[in-house]
């Protein structure tokens, strides 16, 4: 309640600051002359002095001794004493009688004493009597009236909550200013999106400006009310700048917070230190949240033991965050299980945070139940986890509905993953297009692919732009290398990323062009992977480059591999050099191996070689 009077102050937690007695030198402060001056002015019947000593020994805790005076001086009439009458009356219990008193301090004009009996009478449920004598303290520009009005108002939904919340905070309240910051941080720039995409033209776009205007002022309010000491605008303000990359001054406010308590900054700082390399200082952080029932912590220390290969330290901390109500960590348990070989745990701990709603825990199960042989438990928690949007989730449906034929199920799912990003997923919608003549659709999903990184999407985007080329001239060796085309920029990533037949390409691009040391580079990179096209190319090069015998070489390693056409080469070059038995055997193979135009050139020299031999 308000106690007012010299240097007035409202102790919201009922407890009274204790005013500095004489020092240990024996030394009279200066509040106990003040004190004193007081004390012999009021008994020489000065009201304001009554008034004045009176409040003094009440912020003191000195009720007793305060109750006299303040009785006294407010007979004299005095509005302040009568309002800390009241605050005294309200401390011994005497809520009615101390309300008697605001009263007649409200009426006065006291806005001290408007505010504690509007509180009062919200306390007892009359919600239009609080609201008349809060407004007038309100009016009269009482920061805590401002306060108590706009708690009541936002508790009924009044939409002129926001102007006193404002009102309250402007004049130095902290708790006012933190609700006015969270107000407006729900204002995110995403409602004025949704609006724009609506058809609403301009007005969706000014409700984007407004939504970006009202989070930067929420982030001026949070400012405020941290630097007046409110431990969680301090955690929201270092979570805006870390969000935005002011890594240091976020860090700044994370450490005042959490050593003001706030359990979540001291998690959140722990973060960022682990992220500038400083794992040690991170986890005497995380340790602290930990402690304070921080789940998030306790699984980051979980995460911390389990790197540094201490699975019993881990499994104390995840059973801790689980304890403390995070679903993380009984998926973290079962991560651990699973990599124990614990596979029964596993089930049992994904399980558990599964019927939570741990989607990423439902997709788990679901993977160890398909990898038991159990398809059709495992259909359901995929399901479960991709509606409540689990990606990975939404592809393995896919990958299990194609597995049983079924398409088109299997397309929805893709496409749903891909929709969320998911590299694979697009790489799938974009091969099912290609199937159905769908080109378009089908490159816009592999240039997705393609830009994450999918090697394969690379190589697939790269021969749909291929296939619309016109047909280059042939160049001859010695002449200038043309600039290469987006088709051969996509070919050179997928085959930088290890793609064998985009590095066969590559070379074959490059041997068009007349770039042999380049063509040569990738069919032996591509060899060397194993590719058979690439062994057999990189034979035909050495070979018209005049090294036959490395040829053939690459050659029996193509045809090893399966490769018809360098079999039927080998036997050619036996047949050269007169090892006719050798020259059959590989020609033998060619036929094996075909195609059908090999097979019938290899049959030829086959049976032209037998000739040979029986005569």
């Amino acid at each position: 309640m308000d106690v007012m009077g010299d240097k007035a102050t409202l102790f919201e937690t009922g407890r009274f600051v204790q005013p500095s007695g004489p020092d240990q030198a024996g030394e009279v402060t200066e509040d106990a002359v003040e004190e004193l001056r007081r004390r012999l002015a009021a008994e020489a019947g000065d009201v304001e002095a009554m008034s004045v000593l009176g409040a003094m020994l009440l912020r003191r805790g000195d009720l007793d001794g305060a109750e006299p005076h303040l009785r006294a001086a407010t007979a004299a009439g005095d509005r302040a004493a009568a309002n800390n009458l009241g605050v005294l009356l309200h401390q011994r219990g005497y809520a009615d009688e101390a309300a008697g008193w605001w009263r007649i301090a409200a009426v006065a004009g006291s806005a001290a004493a408007a505010h504690a009996l509007g509180r009062h009478h919200r306390e007892r449920g009359d919600e239009p009597a609080a609201e008349y004598w809060l407004r007038q303290s309100a009016e009269q520009g009482h920061a805590l009236g401002a306060y108590a009005l706009a708690d009541l108002l936002e508790h009924r939904g009044d939409a002129g909550a926001e102007r006193w919340m404002r009102a309250a905070a402007e004049r130095g309240h902290r708790e006012a200013a933190y609700r006015l910051a969270r107000a407006l941080d729900r204002r995110s720039p995403h409602e004025g999106r949704e609006r724009r995409e609506g058809g609403e033209g301009e007005a969706g776009a000014a409700g984007a400006d407004d939504g970006v205007a009202a989070t930067d002022e929420a982030e001026q309010w949070y400012k405020q009310a941290a630097a007046r000491g409110h431990r969680r605008a301090a955690l929201h303000l270092g979570a805006i700048l870390e969000k935005r990359g002011e890594l240091k001054e976020a860090g700044r406010w994370y450490l005042t917070s959490a050593k003001d308590g706030e359990a979540r900054a001291a998690c959140a700082l722990g973060f960022l230190l682990r992220d500038a390399g400083d794992t040690e200082s991170a986890a005497v952080w995380w340790l602290r949240a930990a402690q304070d029932g921080d789940g998030n912590a306790a699984n980051a220390l979980g995460a911390l033991h389990a790197e540094r290969g201490e699975p019993q330290t881990a499994e104390r901390w995840y059973r801790a965050a689980m304890d403390a109500g995070d679903d993380n960590g009984a998926y973290n348990l079962g991560l651990l299980c699973a990599e124990q070989g614990r596979t029964a745990q596993a089930e049992q701990w994904y399980r558990r945070a599964a019927y939570a709603g741990h989607r990423e825990a439902a997709n788990a199960l679901a993977i160890l139940l398909l990898q038991g042989g159990d398809t059709a438990g495992a259909e359901p928690w995929f399901s479960k986890a991709a509606e409540a949007g689990s990606v990975d989730a939404a592809f393995n449906l896919g990958i299990l509905f194609a597995g049983r034929g079924e398409e088109a199920a299997a397309l929805r799912w893709y496409d749903r993953a891909a929709a969320a990003g998911h590299t694979e997923a697009a790489l799938q919608v974009g091969i099912a297009r290609l199937r159905d003549g769908d080109e378009p659709e089908a490159e816009r999903h592999l240039r997705c692919a393609a830009g994450r990184g999918s090697a394969e999407a690379a190589y697939r985007l790269a021969t749909v732009l291929d296939a619309r080329r016109p047909p280059e001239p042939a160049h001859e060796l010695g002449e200038s290398v043309h600039e290469k085309s987006e088709c051969e920029e996509w070919y050179e990533r997928a085959a930088s990323q290890g793609h064998r037949r985009a590095q066969v390409r590559v070379g074959m691009l490059a041997a068009a062009r007349g770039d042999v040391v380049e063509a040569a580079r990738w069919y032996r990179e591509a060899a060397e992977a194993g590719s058979r096209n690439g062994a057999f190319n990189l034979g035909l090069l050495l070979a018209r480059e005049g090294s036959e015998p490395e040829a053939a070489v690459w050659w029996a390693r193509a045809a090893d591999a399966g490769h018809g056409r360098a079999a039927l080469r080998l036997a050619l070059v036996y047949a050269r050099r007169g090892e006719l038995a050798e020259g059959q055997r590989w020609a033998d193979r060619a036929v094996s191996l075909g195609p059908g135009e090999v097979a019938e050139r290899a049959a030829r020299l086959r049976d032209a070689l037998r000739q040979e031999l029986s005569a």
